[in-house]
């Protein structure tokens, strides 16, 4: 054998190694979760480039890649689509699905399913998020029973086009970059929505019955409430609990939420060593439901919230509002810095010493949000995200599903998928919410006066999906043209545009497609699918592509999917070449394998934003992801060799 050759193998061989290392690293770290996903993938990226697995020059090109720019614009339309009030449209005929719970719960999964077929899917989900609970309180239906289907409905719709979902952008640009001629716009459609309709039917007729249903939820109010806050209570010089012992205070309002601990001064004191008598300036933190910590606030006399001497600061690295903290509307007035609940200095004109502890303002209101991933509080506390100082708003308590919080209110740092309750201005709280990258809970009011900004963004919308089926122009292109359109024709302004994009899964994506090329270019790809179709030597052809939907499946439970995707996507092919098949329905069971993220509620976005709403446990996830990954994997398969011929 020349030396040249032998010299070319070590080199890949070598190559190989260390990718497969960081390949692994890099799958530890998205299923931990210490670092963030995009954190994750950017350090792959570059240790792949340091070891020279990667082409430096080339190392950022998937910041071009045409997948990216589709996702990017995808994510710029759905923003459109809410601006416009389609998403207002549909959900004032969910809310009239009937009282029937199958109804309810189909009404609810088609419709999310339906936007998620044109919208990113996340998107999806956060627009209907809201009707969901309000489905909920007006049907006397647990919200653990309607927010689970409701995400996984969201997935299901994602099946169904080419911009329903990441993974379908990147399996029909790799597909491209494979064969010359990329799937089109409808063509994941004929599998796609077999499968995603089979889902939403076994959800509505079975699967919602296979969900808990939570104690505690007997009235709306309970069910709105599906989780326990921790908060602080402050103690002022005319509350009535001053000095009272906690026994006291226990014994003088109705059901008060437990208390943890008192704080005085740089001390912490467990509830039950505290022995003295609560003083001024003393700090309470406490446990409980919105509604009981509201109510021992209001018999005490206690400030609900952090004093605003710590929550004031501002890190300079903390992007604020525009203009927020310059300009004040009028508007705002005692909402301001002297109005909210926590400020001892808006107390001081009260009346009678009940009412004076705990003022009213017809001007601040509470709500309740979900921190999403994109969110720019993940990973900062209230200090540093400076929330009364640059946005009005005061943190009362924050819940934090399936962990108890501990330690000061002012110290937690957020993480996505936290329930908050702020208190802020009315009238523009769930605007600054959603600013801050945050799903308001809220009932909505239906915004359904914009019918020529509807019919302009369908007309556009229309335009460009035509423009790509004929395949005038590429996805990118059209998804660009259609974006920009959006803008400026004023159905959605610039800035909200730029809002409305997931940052972080534009990251992954640029990160993981070198990444992923170079498994395929050093052999990794067909390496494995070499061994898979050793173990699997007596197997169908069809039997195989099972076991890769299946596989895909399990990845998609722990990793983005989008990661999921660009890492399987080489193995398909390869594996189709290997049985000397066609490599179509095997790049379509990836799609459909990534976008089935149903066992765990870290699988996808979707799953981790109504992990808190819905009060759901980790293992709830299975009850109802794992009868539903059975039948789509029954339904998938003869879809896609029917569809897609293997040979």
């Amino acid at each position: 054998m020349p030396a040249a050759v032998v010299s070319d193998a070590f080199a890949m061989s070598s190559d190989l190694g260390i990718l497969s290392l960081l390949l692994i690293a890099a799958l530890v770290g998205f299923v931990t979760g210490k670092l963030r996903y995009d954190v994750v993938a950017l350090l792959t990226l570059l240790l792949a480039a340091l070891f020279g697995v990667v082409p430096m020059e080339s190392a950022f090109s998937g910041f071009g890649h045409p997948a990216v720019v589709t996702v990017a614009a995808v994510l710029v339309i759905s923003r459109a689509f809410f601006q416009s009030g389609l998403v207002d449209a549909l959900a004032s005929l969910v809310l009239r699905a009937g009282k029937r719970p199958t109804m309810q719960v189909l009404a609810l999964t088609l419709s999310v399913a339906v936007l998620s077929s044109f919208m990113n899917n996340v998107g999806a989900l956060a627009l209907m998020l809201p009707v969901g609970l309000q489905l909920s309180r007006t049907h006397g239906m647990a919200p653990s029973k309607l927010l689970m289907p409701l995400s996984f409905g969201s997935l299901l719709g994602g099946l169904t086009t080419l911009i329903g979902t990441p993974p379908n952008v990147i399996i029909a640009t790799f597909w491209g970059r494979t064969n010359g001629t990329p799937f089109g716009f409808f063509d994941f459609a004929p599998v796609g929505v077999g499968v995603a309709l089979a889902g939403i039917l076994f959800i509505a007729l079975l699967g919602w019955r296979l969900l808990p249903n939570r104690k505690g939820q007997s009235s709306p109010e309970d069910r709105f409430q599906v989780a326990s806050y921790l908060g602080e209570l402050r103690v002022q010089e005319k509350s009535r609990a001053r000095g009272m012992t906690l026994r006291e205070m226990r014994e003088d309002v109705d059901g008060p939420p437990p208390v943890l601990a008192v704080l005085r001064g740089d001390e912490h004191v467990p509830a039950f060593r505290f022995r003295g008598v609560l003083q001024a300036g003393d700090v309470l933190v406490v446990e409980g439901e919105t509604r009981e910590i509201d109510a021992l606030a209001h018999q005490a006399g206690l400030a609900i919230g952090l004093e605003p001497k710590e929550d004031s600061a501002v890190d300079e690295a903390t992007p604020a509002r525009d203009g927020a903290a310059a300009e004040k509307s009028a508007d705002d007035g005692a909402a301001g810095d002297g109005g909210t609940a926590g400020d001892p200095e808006g107390e001081e004109d009260a009346g009678d010493d009940e009412e004076a502890e705990v003022p009213k303002s017809r001007e601040l209101e509470l709500g309740e949000a979900v921190v999403m991933a994109q969110s720019r509080l993940v990973g900062l506390n209230v200090r540093e995200a400076g929330l009364l100082s640059a946005y009005d708003l005061t943190l009362i308590a924050v819940s934090r599903a399936g962990k108890r919080l501990r330690g000061r209110l002012r110290d937690i740092r957020f993480e996505d998928g936290d329930i908050l309750l702020v208190q802020g201005p009315e009238n523009v709280l769930v605007d600054r919410m959603n600013e801050l990258g945050c799903l308001p809970l809220a009932d909505r009011e239906l915004r359904l006066g914009k019918p020529r900004k509807l019919a302009l963004s369908a007309m556009i919308f229309a335009l460009a999906i035509t423009a790509i089926s004929f395949g005038w122009v590429s996805a990118a292109i059209g998804m660009v043209a259609a974006a920009v359109l959006m803008v400026v024709s004023g159905v959605v302004s610039l800035r909200r545009a730029y809002d409305g994009i997931d940052w972080p899964v534009l990251v992954l994506l640029a990160c993981m497609i070198p990444v992923g090329e170079a498994f395929e270019t050093t052999g990794g790809a067909a390496w494995l699918a070499n061994q898979l179709l050793t173990f699997g030597s007596g197997w169908a052809p069809i039997v195989t592509l099972g076991a890769l939907l299946v596989a895909t499946m399990c990845l998609s439970d722990v990793i983005n999917n989008a990661a999921a995707a660009v890492l399987m996507a080489p193995i398909g092919h390869n594996l189709a070449q290997g049985l000397q098949a066609n490599s179509e329905p095997f790049l379509m069971a990836v799609a459909i394998g990534a976008s089935c993220a149903f066992l765990t509620p870290i699988g996808h976005q979707s799953n981790t934003l109504v992990f808190g709403p819905g009060g759901y446990r980790f293992g709830d996830y299975w009850k109802l992801g794992l009868p539903v990954q059975l039948v789509m994997l029954i339904v998938a398969l003869p879809l896609l060799v029917w569809v897609w011929p293997l040979h």
